[in-house]
């Protein structure tokens, strides 16, 4: 039997429970991986090849209990992929300081503290580990009517840069998949109407499926790239609709 690229390797998955993070986890799994698969509510994870850890990352308390955990049962943790977040779609003149707080909350002060712990407490000590960062295109090049989500996932990209350069004496990467438009439930139930016209812009002609993009973290958490660091790698089929809007800006 042929050695898979996961095989040994520990890894906890943020935001699993649906979308493009319960493919992260699956495919993790199916290439050998021992999979702790995070979700917020209890029983979201269904999948019987991973095993579920319910925690909110913006629970302090229970991040470190969980953490407490998984270092008791496995000893170790080799890979972080950092994929739970929240989105709103505001314009500028309307953005909502409930909402940007509550994204800034999940995107970026739950994904750096999760980081902290599990790379101080862990990963330092191994001299090994790979942090994986789901951004988003619009972290990289913006997008009208997203000033708030972008933002926030400009400051995952930020983190990533400066993490990598923390931690690459410890023989830890840390890098970023930024995924363009995503064909995932999300997308189904709220706004796919929206995008249609734009998917012809995209230069392979469809959506990104959860698929690529875990294929593309699956790149990061195996050795394949282990000399590879500080890196944001986007997957978005040679998408130009970024240069588009998705709303009406109307200022009143």
């Amino acid at each position: 039997m042929s050695k898979k690229l996961l095989d040994g390797k520990v890894c906890l998955v943020t935001g699993a429970g649906r979308g493009i993070g319960k493919m992260i986890a699956e495919r993790f799994a199916e290439e050998g991986a021992f999979v702790y698969a995070n979700g917020r509510e209890e029983g979201c994870i269904t999948n019987e090849k991973v095993t579920p850890i319910y925690f909110d990352i913006t629970d302090s308390n229970a991040v470190k209990q969980a953490v407490l955990h998984m270092k008791k049962e496995c000893g170790r943790i080799d890979v972080l992929v950092n994929n739970a977040g929240v989105v709103t779609n505001e314009l500028l003149g309307t953005v909502s300081k409930e909402k940007m707080r509550n994204m800034f909350e999940v995107n970026v002060f739950g994904l750096i503290e999760l980081t902290q712990i599990i790379a101080t407490r862990m990963m330092v000590k191994q001299k090994s580990g790979s942090i994986i960062n789901v951004s988003s295109i619009v972290g990289v090049e913006g997008s009208k009517g997203q000033a708030a989500y972008s933002a926030s996932k400009g400051a995952v990209i930020a983190f990533t840069k400066s993490a990598a350069k923390e931690l690459a004496c410890h023989q830890i990467r840390v890098n970023s998949v930024a995924p363009g438009m995503t064909d995932t439930e999300r997308l189904q139930v709220t706004g796919k109407e929206q995008y249609r016209n734009l998917i012809s812009e995209v230069g392979m002609g469809r959506l990104a499926t959860p698929l690529d993009i875990a294929n593309a973290c699956l790149f990061f958490a195996a050795d394949l790239s282990e000399y590879i660091t500080g890196q944001i790698c986007v997957v978005d089929g040679g998408n130009n609709t970024m240069s588009r809007d998705l709303y009406e800006i109307r200022y009143v």
